[in-house]
């Protein structure tokens, strides 16, 4: 489905990817995890063609994603960031719309894939008038992520899609992205800083640290049987609130 191989990037004198290969298996979830700086954010670019890489080739399905071929594959690829990259001066309808717009959809076949991602994603449609100043930090994801799916992509790609949101409305958003994930069935590619956030998603885990993938695999993988020390103190790193309560 999607995969890269011998991929490099460096900025400067700094090494973001180091002669990466990875293959995304399809319909399933692959969550990037690792350190601040450890180049899962520049992988997924890459995967998008947002960022070419120094070495290395990027395959979706059977074609190589260039800077000639990127535009037209990122039609088969949605895409969700932290803040949601929505226009300012466009409404939600606008926003989920623009790309579809742009590519020449009747305004009738619009209003009827509008609405059934409304209900997918459990936004009220009366809210798509709004602005996104006048959105919650949840809506607005909510609104990048109907904008991500309007062309039926067969790729979702999300960069820390929740990593901005408050606790409450984060743990409600990560219950309704899985039951839409398991819904449509496409193949997802997730960052994320958490653990408890990439189990909860991931079907495959790959860690990473400096450029490299360290470990991949389950969640149980990981914490069971880890390959080197990095991984064991990644996982107690991230301990939860009540880890405290036991000491």
């Amino acid at each position: 489905m999607l995969s890269v191989h011998n991929i490099s990037k460096i900025y400067d004198d700094r090494t973001a990817l180091d002669a990466l290969t990875l293959t995304v298996q399809a319909a399933r979830t692959t969550v990037l995890i690792g350190p601040s700086g450890c180049g899962k954010s520049t992988l997924i670019r890459i995967m998008i063609g947002l960022i070419i890489p120094d070495t290395g080739h990027i395959r979706f399905e059977n074609t190589e994603v260039t800077p000639e071929t990127a535009l037209q594959l990122r039609h088969r690829m949605g895409y969700v960031i932290q803040d949601g990259g929505l226009f300012p001066h466009l409404n939600g309808y606008d926003n989920v719309a623009l790309m579809a717009r742009y590519l020449g959809w009747a305004e009738d076949r619009l209003a009827v894939r509008v609405h059934e991602l409304t209900e997918l994603t459990r936004f009220p449609e009366d809210g798509l008038g709004r602005y996104p100043v006048q959105l919650s930090g949840g809506q607005r994801q909510r609104v990048s992520l109907m904008r991500a799916l309007m062309l039926d992509p067969d790729v979702l790609l999300l960069d820390e899609p929740l990593g901005a949101l408050d606790p409450i409305i984060r743990a409600d958003l990560q219950d309704d992205l899985r039951d839409i994930f398991r819904t449509l069935g496409k193949t997802v590619v997730m960052v994320t800083h958490d653990m408890g956030e990439a189990g909860f998603f991931g079907d495959e885990i790959v860690l990473m640290q400096d450029g490299k993938i360290i470990q991949q695999g389950t969640l149980h993988d990981l914490v069971h049987d880890p390959v080197d020390d990095f991984v064991i103190r990644f996982i107690n790193a991230h301990r939860g609130p009540l880890d405290v309560l036991k000491g």
